[in-house]
């Protein structure tokens, strides 16, 4: 975009200002401290409500090693519980994507997953298109933190999950904070205040929009300004002051209610 702009900027009366989201590949890093009930319900809303189509969804998660066998499991008992179908009946929590275009690009990194020695698909990879766009909710966990559905934005019903060791909590943070050049939403789940302090100063430029022991999407435009930086745009915060900031000229007044008459300076006069 400002490359496009750049190349036109002799077609503006002014410098032109952009403020832009484009796009974003959201986490959640889960302290051991966290409850298992909390931190499944965490992450099926944050990555399969809307079908994952939010900017803001939960896509890439990093749990520790202790507490991740139950979790495992409560986590599979609540995704099999999700039911899919028409918007219309409320008791769907998930429908079909968007488009043909969504779907195949979807579905493409499951194939690649389940083509994959480094990754395990736990829950869904199974799709279906004859009517209407379903994907399943598919849970893919990974050995490789740089695995490509660990860095790569998805925009769909996918959650990436990498297993780390508990006793390397802050290297996980640097991990979390260096895998991915998007930069607009992420989540710490912790009842651990040093562990919360911690993430909050390491993830610092990572997350325009960063939750503390909530799921990394839904902010709502006028209550909590929201936008990221890095490859994840401008970071101007819409639904804020701040952002109305960038869409304005200031201009400066000044009035002399008691104009010189003499260009020479009281000083310049003789001693």
């Amino acid at each position: 975009m400002w490359l496009t702009v750049g190349q036109n900027i002799k077609k503006y009366n002014c410098y032109p200002r952009i403020v832009g989201e484009t796009g974003g590949k959201d986490y959640v890093v889960v302290h051991e401290s966290f409850g298992i009930d909390e931190t499944v319900t965490a992450l099926v809303r944050g990555a399969f409500e809307y079908q994952g189509q939010k900017c803001s969804a939960a896509s890439r998660a990093y749990v520790p090693d202790t507490i991740w066998p139950e979790l495992k499991k409560r986590y599979v008992e609540t995704v099999q519980t999700i039911q899919m179908g028409k918007a219309e009946d409320f008791k769907n929590f998930m429908g079909a994507v968007i488009d043909k275009a969504a779907f195949d690009s979807i579905t493409a990194y499951i194939d690649y997953s389940a083509a994959s020695s480094d990754a395990e698909i736990i829950t869904g990879g199974g799709y279906d298109d004859s009517k209407g766009y379903f994907i399943e909710p598919t849970t893919i966990v990974t050995s490789d933190p740089h695995f490509k559905t660990m860095e790569e934005e998805i925009f769909g019903p996918v959650l990436t999950i990498y297993v780390y060791d508990a006793s390397k909590f802050e290297e996980t943070l640097h991990l979390c904070d260096e895998t991915s050049p998007y930069a607009l939403t992420g989540a710490i789940l912790s009842r651990n205040r040093d562990a919360v302090l911690k993430a909050r100063e390491i993830l610092t430029h990572n997350a325009g929009n960063f939750y503390i022991n909530d799921k990394p999407t839904g902010a709502v435009v006028g209550q909590q300004p929201f936008g990221g930086g890095r490859a994840s745009g401008t970071n101007d915060k819409a639904g804020s002051p701040l952002n109305l900031l960038r869409w304005v000229s200031v201009r400066t007044v000044k009035e002399n209610f008691l104009p010189p008459t003499d260009y020479r300076y009281p000083f310049m006069g003789d001693e």
